[in-house]
């Protein structure tokens, strides 16, 4: 071997210095290795004396490798195929541990990228100094992350002589500690900052950027970057600072020079000597192949670039597609489509004589023939040999010529093409093939035996006899076996032997090389699997191969009939027992490819390997190959895996699950769920015996008799059974029944009570006496827990069976007249209630009392009908006259739960270690509230689970306290992790200026609020009784009052904030002080904390974007004329909520009360807090908020205690004015200079949807960005802080994710939307799932009437409740019942007049309808400057709401806009 020492020299330091074992394969005889000759060296002269093993050629290195682990193992070899290919078995378990593999290449990759898929790292290196330096690298890198690292490097020879680190420094470099992450590295990848800066500057360079652009600057994406890839990559560039420190010479994974704004890229892996000046082209050369993140990729290519060209050094790559080429397609194939970025690939030759000439006529060949491979340089001669493989479909050449390669002269293709000129067409069957298969095994056996019958003369040589014993021991070694063989035949054939074994073993001569043999299938092969080929290979024992090539397209599965898919053949073959089977996809994963065929070649027996290859013609391109196949792994379509029935002998498990997507699908499920929780959903009666024990199923089944007993005998012996049904969705039907129940047992009745989705009719029919309480929900819909009931109950009915005649019974129903006030829709008034109490008399049961009703509309709602109905039914039971002298138990209430909580513990940590129920307790659930926690349900499947048997998807929602709605970077990402980790994949921006987080599962609660405190959010005093977030403007250009007010509001938020410490023990740990000695006091709250939730907002005049009066108490900043704050006019009195036909509940905006100083301010909260606090009604909540309290008490005398507390009176209002309360959306300078971007986030949600990745585009702006984030309180987001040297950084960010487009509509832009279904647990009604849908229809009517960039603030919620603050909307629909809205008019456009009820009840043709008409006349008619809610009350559409109390009056309409009139002008005429 020529003298190529160089590098070799180097790394063979290196490897010797670091390791402590080393393993040296030898190349075959009589070549010596060039490491050895080191190692030599070096053991003399060396104080470190690692333990050196020879491999020698032909051994298995894998389990040398294996066998002899240490911290770590360095590995060293020329590469070749005869190596590398032995190694692939073993790569799986060699990857998890400290090995370096340190391969040197001549001039060809192709060899040393087999191990690229499976193996962690991949290092290249293309000079004698890079050699030494990459191999420190690896040697650290792989002795800290206990993973393995390959290390490819040219074997450069000793002209280069690198500059080598003195042995003294190695050891210490390599077992310094690993550099510390501050802050703690996010465990999903992404990039850790600090003091908002990347501590890496870009993608690992420490000189940053090169060229004029940025070199790899950290982009990645959820969407591109897989995350192990993203850590294995902050592990890299870690350890490549450290070797940084160590050499003083930058460690680059990319490197990139020439043109900063070129039209084409060349991406090159391998040795290249390209010239740089070259117009327009940029050269980026690779040395970190793996990982190679799509982002990386992606910075090196820039806009300006539309053609990229990946060069790789792989003369003998035996795929149409190289692996750097496809992971290019992967990255870029969004910005190709979108941009018509062209990607080729080409061979990269010895590039020393390329010139810029060359280079040109390169592009020129690429725009000329583009489908072609293009090369650039010389191939050397040698590697230009074909494989002289048969003719096969182009895309089938991908398994083929892995075949060839590892197997090469040993490879028998039984039923190749070429057999057909000689044999028919029948050579290609597979019967055929299997007859040819069994036949060389037959000629082979006879072979055996006469080379045994040979051994048995005596007169035999002794040279020849011991070529014969060691070819019988060897014959099924793959290169031992063939050796022997050619020995033999030589031997045989240059000295003659008298023996009639001889000319049968020459005869048979072929047969001496152990083959692996291959029946390669066509599409027909496996459908008819009992009378097939196939099935005959599966059934013959033989030791032949069969590879299954299956070639339909993921997207065209179910074009074809579903049960003769061919990838069953792999149960098929399992289930016959003695069979190797694996399934395979070569563009998912190359190495999994390679092991499977090396473990079917090695295993005795039958062999199935089924392989994916989807595309519908010849020309399909490589992208689409690529997408099919990816689809089909990742889902779970087409799994990778291995079965070897030969390990399960050997007590290991047989079956190897390879696909990545769903062993991360499986280890997420059992993450989130454990076994008996999946279980006792799907089938509760055997999870019941799994988790109680037999003794615990006896006492309680004894207990149960006995109780039955005792009752029966209560009833013989006294009054009549009563069995109490309820249907009830918010609890008032249950409340209802419960007290019923109480009233009844105080009456000596034997009671029973349940919900009516738990009884059946033939159940019910062996009941006497039943008592049904049931509600109204949506569209005079019965409640979801009846509804179960109702279906079989209508069905019944249909058939006219008589299933009830021994049941006598009352209905009480509950609902609101007014809920549907049209004369069309009357008769869903309490339906449910009357609909079941007709088909209980159908089926044949006796009415006892009168069907009763409740009205909300009367004077005590459902209570006055009641009151009449209840009496009826004790005297029906003869138990009228009974006399109750117990107290009826006081119901629980909210008040009772918070105060019997120990300050907000209840048993919550409890109820977080009961997996056996994916909820909490109900009283938890309340009290969770104040920790910023909502138990939800997904109401999508709610139904379906129920009928199913099984609880709800119970999921929790969690909502950060962020006090000004302003986060930095580092808090962001950390934020985005959650919801990638925790959550349901997205987070939304709320109408309080904070996070919230969907589909939190109970098992992530803790885990998600300990990370939350992580960047020093919280979460408490969130929701719940007490202060929630408060929030202010934002103010973009008022740089200095802003953070005035951001002080401001966090000042108030901290100063309100509840004292108790249960959050912090129950989330983070934190124990109480010796036992309990220790208590908690709360000095502003007490422990009943307030009577309802509080809210505060911080307005800063002329824009009123937080809706200051929507609140329970608002400040609105009073500046003077040098601009700076002087205090804050103090409103009080303001809320949303509403219950739908409650004329007692009503919204009402704030009512100013005087002017403080800022000094003064938190105080001032504090006892307008401490004033509702004490005269708030806990009674009922209905009637709790701060606004029923101002009204009760007048404003002047809650004044007046306010004033009494604070010991001053509040000085007077003083003058502001707003003309706004929507965003200002695009750029905006600060008075600091510093920049700020309002980007348009619809209805706050932050994810990722087809075209707007805003989710992965916020991640990569927090990466780089060193200012600060601004939720606003219309849910979007501001960029802020943004220095002038950034800016370009962050517009190209914006740009790239298409955040800063605001090319919407006014009224889009003016919209918001609570979020409803299906989370949320009170919504009646799609919210934010359907508002963008309507405004797309509203928008087109804008827009035929010229008012497309006009702004009309429109609103909508799920339920009254009011989170998006629709009753200030100039135009809100307020969720009533699927797909049904109370629509509202009139809202001041910023927010200083409360809107009105235009419309009970609308559905979407008829909110397009009215709109229309009025829209239009809107365009004609309005004044200038004329805002669209004043002229709904001009025009005479809606009469204003003057205030809060006064809600009802005049709703509507009015005139001949009045809901009805035209109607009664029809009826008139």
């Amino acid at each position: 071997m020529a003298s190529n020492q160089g590098s070799v020299s180097a790394v063979a330091r290196i490897a010797f210095l670091t390791a402590d074992v080393v393993v040296d394969s030898l190349p075959p005889p009589p070549s010596l290795s060039e490491f050895s000759q080191k190692y030599s060296v070096l053991s003399r002269t060396s104080t470190h004396k690692p333990r050196i093993i020879s491999s020698p050629f032909g051994s298995d290195p894998g389990s040398t490798i294996i066998r002899n682990t240490a911290n770590l193992t360095s590995f060293t070899a020329s590469a070749s195929s005869q190596v590398l290919t032995r190694l692939v078995l073993h790569l799986g378990e060699i990857s998890t541990l400290p090995v370096v593999l340190h391969l040197a290449v001549q001039d060809d990759l192709s060899d040393v990228l087999l191990l690229r898929s499976a193996i962690p790292f991949f290092l290249l290196s293309t000079t004698a100094q890079q050699a030494h330096d990459n191999a420190l690298l690896a040697a650290r890198l792989a002795r800290i992350e206990r993973k393995a690292v390959v290390h490819a490097f040219y074997a450069v020879s000793q002209d280069e002589s690198p500059d080598e680190v003195p042995e003294e420094k190695i050891l210490p470099f390599l077992l310094s500690g690993k550099r510390p992450m501050t802050p703690r590295t996010p465990s999903n990848g992404h990039v850790t900052l600090q003091n908002g800066v990347q501590t890496n500057g870009t993608n690992g360079h420490t000189n940053g950027h090169t060229n004029g652009y940025s070199n790899g600057q950290s982009s990645n994406t959820q969407s591109e970057d897989d995350q192990g890839a993203t850590d294995l990559f902050k592990a890299y560039e870690t350890v490549a600072l450290d070797t940084l420190a160590l050499v003083r010479r930058p460690l680059r994974p990319l490197v990139s020079h020439g043109s900063s704004e070129p039209h084409t890229v060349i991406l090159t892996l391998g040795k290249a000597d390209l010239p740089s000046d070259a117009e327009g082209v940029s050269i980026v050369s690779i040395s970190l192949a793996k990982p190679l993140q799509p982002s990386r990729l992606l910075q090196v290519i820039p806009p300006s670039a539309t053609r990229v060209i990946v060069l790789e050094q792989v003369y003998r790559w035996h795929s149409r597609w190289t692996p750097i080429y496809l992971d290019v397609i992967s990255a870029l194939q969004q910005r190709s489509s979108e941009q018509g970025l062209v990607i080729q690939s080409g061979i990269l030759g010895e590039s020393s004589q390329v010139q810029v000439p060359d280079i040109l006529q390169l592009i020129q060949k690429s725009i000329s023939a583009p489908t072609s491979r293009l090369l650039l340089g010389e191939v050397p001669a040698s590697q230009t040999a074909t494989d002289n493989l048969p003719h096969v479909p182009k895309h089938e050449a991908a398994y083929t010529k892995i075949l060839a390669h590892l197997f090469s002269e040993r490879l028998e293709i039984e039923n190749s093409p070429y057999l057909v000129a000689s044999q028919g067409e029948i050579a290609t069957t597979p019967e055929y093939a299997l007859g040819r298969v069994r036949g060389q095994l037959e000629s082979r056996a006879e072979l055996v035996n006469s080379v045994q019958a040979l051994l048995h003369d005596a007169d035999l040589d002794t040279e020849l006899h011991s070529l014969l014993s060691k070819w019988v021991l060897a014959k099924d070694d793959v290169v031992k076996s063939g050796t022997l063989g050619k020995a033999i035949v030589d031997n045989l054939e240059s000295a003659p032997v008298d023996h009639p074994a001889v000319n049968r073993i020459l005869t048979l001569r072929e047969f001496f090389q152990s083959r692996s043999r291959w029946i390669i299938g066509s599409d027909a092969w496996s459908y008819d699997l009992g009378s097939s080929g196939l099935h005959h290979a599966i059934a013959s024992g033989l030791n032949v191969n069969i590879l299954i090539l299956d070639t339909l397209p993921y997207s065209s599965r179910n074009t074809v009939d579903p049960h003769r898919r061919k990838h069953d053949v792999g149960l098929y073959a399992m289930n016959h027992g003695d069979v190797f089977v694996a399934s395979v996809a070569v563009f998912s994963s190359y190495a999994q490819v390679l092991q499977a065929i090396t473990e079917a070649d090695r295993f005795d027996g039958p062999s199935v390997v089924l392989a994916y290859l989807p595309y519908q013609s010849e020309d399909a391109p490589a992208l689409d190959v690529l997408k099919e196949t990816k689809l089909a792994v990742d889902s779970g379509y087409w799994p990778l895996y291995r079965w070897d029935p030969s390990k399960e002998q050997a007590g290991k498990e047989p079956f190897s699950l390879d696909s990545d997507a769903v062993k991360n699908d499986l280890k997420q499920f059992l993450d989130r769920q454990n076994h008996l929780s999946q279980l006792a959903r799907s089938t509760p009666q055997m999870a019941a015996e799994l988790v109680s024990s037999l003794g615990e199923t006896v006492k309680e089944a004894r207990k149960k008799r006995a109780q039955d007993s005792y009752k029966a005998l209560l009833s013989s012996l006294d009054a009549p059974p009563l069995l109490i049904l309820y249907a009830s969705d918010g609890g008032a039907a249950e409340k209802k029944a419960k007290r019923l129940e109480n009233r009844a047992k105080a009456r000596g009745l034997s009671t029973t009570i349940a919900t009516l989705d738990s009884y059946t009719l033939e159940t019910l029919g062996e009941e006497e006496h039943v008592v049904f309480v049931t509600s109204t929900a949506g569209q005079g819909e019965p409640p979801q827990n009846g509804r179960t009931f109702f279906k079989s109950l209508n069905a019944a009915a249909l058939r006219g069976d008589q299933l009830l005649t021994k049941v006598r019974y009352s209905v009480f129903a509950m609902g609101d007249s007014h809920y549907w006030p049209r004369a069309e829709d009357v008769h869903y008034y309490n339906k449910p209630g009357r609909d079941l109490d007709a088909r209980l008399e159908k089926l044949g049961a006796e009415r006892i009392v009168t069907l009763g009703l409740g009205d909300d509309q009367d004077a005590d709602g459902s209570e006055t009908g009641y009151k009449l109905w209840e009496p009826l039914v004790w005297k029906a039971l003869g138990v009228d006259s009974v006399e109750v002298t117990e107290a009826e138990p006081e119901p629980i209430t909210n008040e009772h739960i918070k105060a019997a909580s120990g300050y907000l513990r209840g048993t919550i940590a409890e109820g977080l270690e009961d997996f056996s129920t994916g909820g909490l307790a109900a009283s938890d659930g309340q009290l969770t509230k104040f920790h910023g926690i909502y138990q939800q349900d997904d109401r999508d499947i709610r139904e379906e689970r129920e009928a199913q048997g099984v609880e709800p998807a119970f999921s929790f929602m969690i909502r950060v306290r962020m006090p000004g709605g302003v986060c930095n970077p580092i808090q962001w990402l950390q934020m985005d992790q959650i919801a990638d980790e925790h959550g349901s994949g997205t987070f939304k921006i709320t109408t309080r200026q904070t996070f919230q987080f969907h589909g939190v599962i109970k098992r992530h609660l803790k885990p998600a609020i300990q990370d939350i405190n992580r960047v020093l959010l919280d979460t408490l005093a969130a929701c719940g009784d007490v202060n929630r977030n408060v929030i202010c403007s934002s103010i973009p250009t008022m740089s200095k009052l802003h953070e005035q007010v951001y002080n401001f509001a966090k000042e108030v938020s901290e100063h309100l904030v509840p004292r108790t410490t249960a959050y912090h023990e129950i989330w983070l740990d934190k124990k109480l002080v010796a036992g309990e000695a220790l208590k908690d006091f709360e000095p502003l709250y007490g422990e009943f904390y307030l009577p309802r939730k509080f809210k505060v907002a911080v307005a800063v005049p002329p824009t009123n974007d937080v809706d200051v009066f929507a609140n329970d108490l608002g400040f609105i900043a009073i500046v003077g004329d040098d601009g700076e704050l002087q205090g804050f006019n103090v409103a009080i009195g303001g809320g949303m909520g509403v219950t739908h036909g409650n004329k007692k509940t009503y919204p009402r905006i704030g009512s100013l009360i005087g002017f403080c100083t800022p000094e003064q301010g938190k105080y001032v909260a504090e006892k307008i807090m401490l004033v509702q606090r004490d005269h708030g009604n806990r009674a009922d909540r209905k009637n709790a908020r701060l606004k029923y309290t101002v009204d009760r008490m007048g404003l002047d005398v809650y004044k007046a205690e306010v004033e009494k507390l604070l010991g001053y009176s509040l000085g007077p209002n003083r003058p502001y004015a707003f003309d706004r309360n929507v965003d200002d959306f695009g750029w905006h300078t600060g008075s600091d200079g510093k920049h700020h971007f309002t980007a348009f986030i619809e209805n706050g949600r932050i994810a990722d949807e087809p075209g707007k990745e805003f989710k992965t585009g916020l991640r990569e702006i927090a990466k780089v960005h060193k200012g600060t984030f601004r939720c606003t309180a219309n849910q979007h987001l501001l960029i802020s802080d943004v220095a002038d040297e950034n800016l370009d950084e962050i517009k190209g960010l914006l740009r790239k994710y298409k955040l800063d487009n605001l090319e919407f509509s006014g009224l889009r832009l003016s919209s918001s939307a609570c979020v409803a279904f299906p989370t949320c647990g009170l919504a009646m009604a799609e919210s934010e799932r359907y508002l963008p849908i309507l405004i797309d229809k509203v928008e087109k009517i804008c827009e035929e009437n010229g008012l497309r960039h006009d702004s009309i603030v429109m609103r909508m919620t799920g339920c009254p409740n009011g989170c998006a603050r629709p009753y200030i909307a100039e135009v809100a629909f307020v969720g009533k019942a699927p797909g049904n809205y109370a629509m509202l008019l009139g809202g001041g456009y910023y927010g200083q007049r409360l809107n009105k009820i235009y419309r009970e009840s609308v559905t979407e043709p008829e909110i397009l309808a009215i709109l229309r008409p009025m829209i239009k006349r809107y365009a004609l008619e309005r004044l200038d400057g004329e805002r669209f809610g004043d002229f709904t009350i001009r025009a005479g559409y809606i009469a204003p709401t003057t205030e809060g109390r006064l809600w009802y009056e005049h709703s509507g309409g009015e005139g001949v806009n009045r809901e009805g009139a035209a109607v009664e002008i029809a009826a008139a005429a």
